[in-house]
């Protein structure tokens, strides 16, 4: 079993097992049906005011990182991540809109599941 993480725009794949997407909101242009999503797990996004803050600039990124980081450690979306990952058959396909591929929301909730 592994976590891994994939835009949302990208093709569903038959590796992907359960796919959560956490984003808060609903990304532009997609559908429910093609989104192909297990779970829509919005409440463990950023806040409205840090993702508005970091607006995908990467050279906010280290900053974005620990807020986003302390933001968590007091969210109960992220104990409901890990036990969907803990009961998932198989793997868990992280979901997220970004263009960014490593600078969003999803590659700090991978770093924090690899930790602990």
């Amino acid at each position: 079993m592994s976590v891994q993480l994939k835009r949302v725009y990208e093709a569903p794949a038959p590796t992907d097992g359960k796919r959560i997407l956490v984003d808060r909101l609903w990304p532009r242009g997609m559908t429910k049906e093609k989104a192909h999503i297990d779970l829509w797990l919005k409440d463990i996004a950023p806040s409205k005011a840090l993702r508005q803050w970091f607006g995908h600039e990467p050279e906010k990124w280290p900053e974005f990182k620990k807020r986003y980081a302390t933001e968590l450690k007091s969210n109960p979306a992220l104990d409901e991540l890990k036990r969907q990952i803990r009961e998932a058959e198989g793997n868990v396909t992280i979901l997220y809109a970004a263009r960014d591929e490593l600078h969003n929301e999803a590659v700090v909730i991978q770093q924090i599941l690899s930790h602990k």
